[in-house]
């Protein structure tokens, strides 16, 4: 039995990767109990759970476990593995997008493409993949004599992102090419741009991070990161397999890149 621990279940992306990792998981023998962390919980709030049920490993995705609760399952032989962010916590083995990469990348597609206003829309503000795709972008940005001028936060969430892109798209220099740091704060800006008589991909490039369904949409074709999630989940079970034969390994961090994919967005 492998626990999955989820926080945004809310963000598609995460219910994509539930899918594939029920499939990936019963293909090598393995039921997955998925237990969510509720809104403005953490990871410590189910662990006893996780702790019943006598899980084989965990895995936690969208959330952040404390440094105690690892240790904890370090003690109980109880392997864990962080899915799509990191730690500072050097015990916990993770497999993640190279976020930074990804930054670097996009920033370099819509430099490319001659846009020179460029905007940022962050996610939360003190989880890896926000802090990773923000200093890629910026690091490339600098590199090519280019800034941001405009940065607000989304939070990863529809309403948030759509109110500060408004504030964007009405300001008399709006931006030309905005990067979002997952494709809900894209689709919001996309809906936004479009509200504001702004045609997506003509007159201003909107680009995303994850590639969920939604991205292929014809009423968004959003230009976005494709995040290697069989990749991603295959090497989530290695990490797991390795720990189990050996317990006392050191944690392990695993980058996975991903895949710019240009639609009509930008």
């Amino acid at each position: 039995m492998i626990s999955l621990v989820v926080g945004d279940i809310t963000n598609p992306f995460y219910p994509t990767i539930l899918e594939r990792f029920a499939t990936e998981f019963a293909a090598v023998g393995y039921d997955l109990l998925v237990h969510t962390v509720p809104k403005d919980a953490t990871v410590d709030s189910v662990m006893p759970q996780v702790f019943r049920v006598q899980s084989d490993a965990v895995v936690v995705t969208s959330a952040n476990m404390s440094s105690r609760l690892a240790r904890e399952c370090q003690a109980r032989g109880i392997p864990v593995v962080l899915f799509n962010r990191v730690q500072a916590d050097a015990s916990l083995s993770a497999v993640c997008a190279d976020n930074y990469n990804g930054g670097r990348v996009i920033a370099e597609h819509l430099k490319n493409k001659g846009c020179e206003r460029l905007a940022f829309i962050g996610g939360i503000k003190d989880t890896s993949t926000h802090l990773e795709r923000r200093r890629g972008f910026y690091d490339a940005l600098e590199g090519a004599g280019l800034d941001v001028a405009y940065e607000g936060t989304g939070n990863y969430d529809y309403t948030k992102s759509l109110e500060f892109a408004d504030l964007l798209f009405r300001d008399a220099r709006r931006p030309d090419g905005v990067f979002c740091a997952n494709d809900i704060t894209a689709i919001a800006a996309i809906d936004s741009a479009k509200s504001a008589g702004l045609l997506p991909g003509k007159d201003v490039a909107i680009v995303g991070f994850d590639d969920v369904p939604m991205a292929s949409w014809s009423s968004y074709r959003l230009t976005t990161v494709r995040q290697k999630i069989g990749a991603m989940i295959r090497n989530t079970l290695g990490l797991i397999e390795d720990s189990l034969a050996d317990p006392d390994s050191a944690g392990t961090v695993r980058m996975i890149r991903g895949e710019l994919i240009v639609r009509d967005s930008g």
